[in-house]
């Protein structure tokens, strides 16, 4: 009797240590398959990540281009202001540049008048330098760009001409 229990416990150890053995491996099998895909996942992301920061810079590097020909961005440009001490120059400027816009119907700088039942106005501002500025105009349906100068007067206020202007041939919508 003794030797049939140390038998059964014998074939009950070699089950048990069998069982064990392939719950290892497949463990381990299962745990190297994950590390390896986490590994191309991770070799994935990397190369997305390098992709972007290379998108990134070539971003930086294009905004740096554009900045070039901004007035905030000019210092030789923005000594002929010095003397009026005013703090954001740009949005000055855009701001008394915007004001035209406040008179009923067109704005006198567009020399269009509104196609589609409204009136031409200033939409966007890009001060150049201390001279210039690009403006795009429009009524809702047609629009276009104009090319002003201005010239900051003693008493902060600014005097705008318009000097070349065009009109898109097609509607935008």
């Amino acid at each position: 009797m003794k030797n049939r229990i140390f038998m059964y416990l014998f074939i009950f150890s070699v089950l048990y240590i069998l069982f064990q053995y392939t719950n290892a491996k497949n463990y381990f099998k299962s745990t190297n398959n994950e590390i390896a895909r986490k590994d191309e996942m991770i070799i994935k992301l990397k190369d997305s990540l390098a992709q972007q920061n290379i998108a990134l810079e070539e971003q930086i590097i294009n905004n740096l281009d554009l900045q070039y020909f901004a007035l905030d961005g000019n210092d030789d440009a923005s000594v002929y202001f010095d003397e009026f001490n005013i703090e954001d120059l740009s949005l000055y400027i855009s701001d008394k540049l915007l004001e035209t816009n406040e008179k009923k119907g067109n704005n006198p700088l567009v020399p269009y008048d509104g196609m589609s039942g409204g009136s031409m106005k200033i939409n966007k501002i890009r001060v150049l330098n201390h001279k210039w500025i690009i403006a795009d105009f429009s009524d809702g349906k047609y629009w276009g760009e104009l090319f002003i100068t201005y010239e900051m007067k003693e008493d902060k206020s600014v005097e705008f001409t318009m000097k070349e202007h065009l009109l898109y041939a097609r509607s935008r919508y």
